[in-house]
């Protein structure tokens, strides 16, 4: 069996077609025919090689929706014809504590898609079953491949740390993490703030949702939050002035980063203590976050807003991630046998 797909031999070099055998079907896998495919930028880390993780060619991709064609005996869940999506992880052990406890997305033995295995810019993809997230009814296919990834990682410490709908929160950066995080907020019904270092957004958060919105780099316009905010999540990727981030905090209040912000973050311990103020991370979420994620977008009718590419345009795809276009999210349709 061959499987057609677009690959990159080296760092900032563009994809080309590409073709492998994927072997035999692991005992408890499934394979999914790809019919959409999300482009984030951890694909543009990966590609270029930024995390040193990368094993060239590398097939990236791990936003995927589409059908089950095979399933491995000991699967589960799925069945063959199911439209599902496949997120960053492709399997994880199943058997230690941390898997047990149900934060599969924790477990040391988990294996990333695109990190150990080749990815959704493919005809096919595999995955574990556990990792193999059925679509509910009222979602669209074709948009949907981003909450597999942006779309959890904003979702799961909302629902991790108890966020409330009296809650007042903020979301700092309105991108393709952010506009989802206020759309998630403001459904769950909290006050949201939105804040963007980019004036033109302002329209924009406002229309997704938020009822406030501030510049993100003027410590001079978060003076005046001190003290508000129960709950502000960062995903933006870019230093912040976070003595006033923390000082906006609440007593008891979380500053949580799903943003690489890649310079260190200062943490005062007396801006902590004084309020029982919390700083936090996270990377995605488990598989149980994800089906209640794609529940409550389902019935929230919350989706992504996406730019959509054919296949074969995958490396325009790319340069208009790259060049920071992307309104909000880009996703890829197969189109494998287009003339």
């Amino acid at each position: 069996m061959t499987i057609r797909a677009y690959a990159a031999d080296a760092p900032r070099v563009p994809l080309r077609p590409f073709e492998f055998d994927p072997g035999p079907l692991p005992d408890e896998w499934v394979e999914v025919a790809v019919e959409h495919c999300g482009v984030c930028h951890s694909d543009l880390s990966m590609i270029d090689g930024e995390w040193g993780q990368t094993t060239y060619p590398i097939v990236a991709g791990h936003e995927v929706v589409g059908r089950v064609v095979a399933v491995a005996p000991g699967a589960k869940r799925v069945a063959v014809g199911e439209r599902v999506g496949v997120g960053w992880y492709a399997s994880s052990c199943t058997e230690c504590r941390t898997c047990l406890a149900g934060s599969q997305h924790l477990c040391r033995d988990s294996t990333g898609l695109i990190t150990h295995h080749r990815g959704g810019f493919a005809e096919r993809v595999r995955a574990h079953w556990l990792w193999t997230t059925p679509l509910p009814e009222g979602l669209d296919p074709s948009t949907a491949g981003p909450l597999f990834c942006g779309g959890i990682t904003v979702f799961g410490p909302i629902a991790r740390f108890g966020v409330k709908p009296t809650d007042r929160v903020g979301v700092v950066g309105i991108g393709g993490l952010g506009h989802l995080a206020v759309r998630f907020l403001r459904a769950w019904g909290c006050e949201v703030t939105a804040f963007t270092s980019t004036a033109s957004k302002r329209a924009e958060a406002l229309g997704l949702g938020a009822h406030e919105v501030v510049a993100s780099s003027d410590p001079a316009a978060l003076k005046p939050l001190a003290g508000r905010f129960d709950f502000v999540l960062v995903t933006a990727n870019v230093p912040l002035p976070w003595h006033e981030y923390l000082a906006a905090l609440a007593p008891r209040g979380r500053l949580h980063v799903v943003g690489a912000v890649l310079e260190p973050i200062p943490v005062p311990a007396f801006a902590l203590i004084g309020g029982e103020r919390n700083v936090s991370g996270s990377p995605l979420g488990s598989p149980a976050t994800i089906a209640d994620m794609l529940d409550f977008c389902a019935r929230h009718r919350i989706a992504p807003t996406v730019e959509r590419f054919p296949f074969r345009r995958i490396n325009d795809a790319l340069d208009h991630l790259r060049a920071g276009r992307a309104r909000w999210r880009v996703v890829l349709d197969a189109d494998w046998d287009a003339a």
